[in-house]
């Protein structure tokens, strides 16, 4: 038995999300598939994190366990032989025994894409999120920097019931705008639960004026989740990458 790293993509718009689910579209689901017939047994994969539903991925990182002679450029193959259309296995390695793609994960970016132009964009819909005004890109960059560094971030979750520690450090927010289409990026040592996606629709709250800076630092502390902003759709988020040590 080997360990093997798999560096992924994935155009998440028609997946219940990263993890594998009874009778449910998933993308854990389909990689275990297939490589359980290239194996011919069972296999479990192993992801950095578990996109949401809709969510995409430009660099997901998983590892699985696989009886096989194959060399990782056949894996490769063989898997983008048969995963859908838009599933991509861009590069496969062999890894050490202890390498654990959730467990050894340092951070983690994101990318959360808008658009809001006169005209919306057709080809870019499943990839980024129309807006019917402007924010205001200052105000939105004068928030970011209170939701930068170490926070409990527990009203920055859809799961109430969340056990484990909800403590995070966020080291970058960058919002920057080309054209028609903003683009807010984050990096951190992890996220919960639609944390990117309450971050982002708390940022364009500030930035439409209807949330002040005061009020972004009182969601941060309150104890009641619908005191930040709302929760931004999942089209216009990415998994740009996972850092590892």
């Amino acid at each position: 038995m080997k360990n093997f790293k798999f560096l992924l993509e994935y155009d998440g718009s028609r997946y219940y999300g990263w993890q594998r689910q009874p009778e449910q579209n998933t993308i854990q689901g389909k990689l275990e598939h297939v490589l359980g017939l290239m194996c011919g047994k069972e296999v479990e994969v192993i992801g950095a994190g578990r996109t949401d539903s809709g969510v995409h991925a430009k660099g997901m990182v998983a590892n699985a366990w696989l009886e096989t002679e194959m060399s990782c450029e056949e894996i490769r193959d063989y898997m983008n032989r048969y995963l859908p259309d838009d599933i991509a296995v861009r590069e496969v390695r062999e890894a050490s025994h202890r390498f654990h793609a959730r467990y050894n994960a340092t951070g983690k970016t994101y990318e959360y894409v808008c658009h809001d132009g006169a005209v919306k964009s057709v080809f870019d819909r499943k990839y980024c999120v129309r807006l019917d005004e402007t924010p205001d890109l200052e105000k939105m960059r004068r928030a970011a920097e209170l939701l930068k560094g170490e926070h409990d971030f527990r009203n920055f979750c859809v799961n109430p019931r969340m056990k484990k520690s909800t403590v995070r450090i966020v080291d970058r927010i960058d919002i920057r705008r080309e054209g028609e289409y903003l683009y807010f990026t984050f990096h951190g040592t992890g996220f919960l639960q639609n944390m990117v996606r309450i971050m982002v629709g708390t940022l364009l709250e500030a930035g439409y004026g209807q949330l002040t800076l005061e009020q972004v630092t009182a969601a941060l502390n309150a104890t009641e989740r619908q005191k930040a902003g709302p929760t931004a759709p999942a089209a216009g988020l990415c998994l740009i990458g996972v850092d590892y040590n």
